[in-house]
């Protein structure tokens, strides 16, 4: 079972999003502490995640999304509605295009349900790694238009810095995130962008910092093909296995995404590993 935070980012959703849900009875945890009212969370319940997400989407609200559920909309029911907002989408602004995406991905996924293959998932440890890196913060998990603005600037500048220092990238373009509240309900985020660079001797003010990223005994990691807006889909499938061998997440949950292979323009083509920290 996953705690909230760790449901919520793997489901690519907020903390404040669930509770919501939790309030209004339309997706209540599979189990609460009675002791300390922790909410927890299975991996099955990510299918209903992914129907309500998709019906919101739609543009139903939640009281309708609630009667959809309560009369168990199937796959193909959603299948042509998904296809009806589709349409409706493609003649909006550029910016509704990563809302497309989305609504794509959420309904390949939801019709994969029953048979996803967790077979590629592996666990792995990784070795510290001692990068340079650029951040900035995101509104919050859950707003991958958010992200992307704000992470995809700080590749070319920071190797525009590593050049000016004569410092050279070692292994593949990772991106990491951590919580970066500043008060209660706050679910803002700060999203790293890095290289690796092995022991290269760094100037005192490169403009960039350098830190080491920790060693992690075990984590599960997938390869996700495809554009990064369409991440849910691989976390999903790490969620599963994660579930089904007894393992949870470490806190907070948030997979490191290392970009094996990222053809410029053609993010269709991408090839990116997820690596989500476990323990047993």
């Amino acid at each position: 079972m996953f705690a909230i935070g760790d449901f919520a980012g793997l489901g690519r959703v907020s903390v404040r999003m669930l509770r919501h849900y939790d309030a209004i009875g339309l997706l209540p945890p599979a189990h609460v502490d009675p002791h300390t009212g922790y909410r927890y969370y299975t991996a099955s319940q990510l299918r209903l995640l992914n129907r309500v997400i998709a019906l919101k989407d739609l543009g139903f609200s939640l009281q309708q999304v609630q009667t959809l559920i309560d009369e168990k909309v199937d796959a193909g029911e959603l299948r042509g509605m998904l296809r009806l907002r589709r349409a409706e989408l493609e003649a909006q602004v550029q910016r509704d295009s990563v809302r497309l995406a989305l609504v794509d991905a959420r309904l390949r996924l939801i019709e994969s349900e029953g048979h996803m293959d967790t077979g590629d998932v592996v666990l792995k440890s990784l070795p510290p790694l001692r990068v340079a890196e650029l951040s900035a913060t995101a509104t919050s998990y859950d707003d991958p238009t958010s992200i992307t603005e704000n992470l995809t600037p700080l590749y070319p500048r920071l190797m525009e810095l590593m050049e000016k220092g004569g410092i050279p990238i070692t292994g593949s373009p990772i991106a990491y995130y951590l919580p970066a509240p500043t008060g209660p309900g706050d679910e803002t985020i700060t999203v790293h962008a890095a290289f690796p660079i092995g022991e290269v001797a760094v100037g005192s003010d490169p403009g960039f910092a350098v830190t080491v990223l920790p060693a992690v005994e075990q984590a599960a990691t997938a390869l996700h093909e495809g554009s990064m807006s369409e991440a849910f889909r691989t976390g999903q499938k790490i969620a599963n296995w994660i579930d089904d061998n007894g393992y949870r997440t470490v806190d907070p949950g948030y997979a490191r995404e290392v970009y094996l292979d990222c053809p410029p323009g053609e993010f269709d083509k991408w090839v990116t590993e997820m690596q989500v920290p476990v323990q047993n």
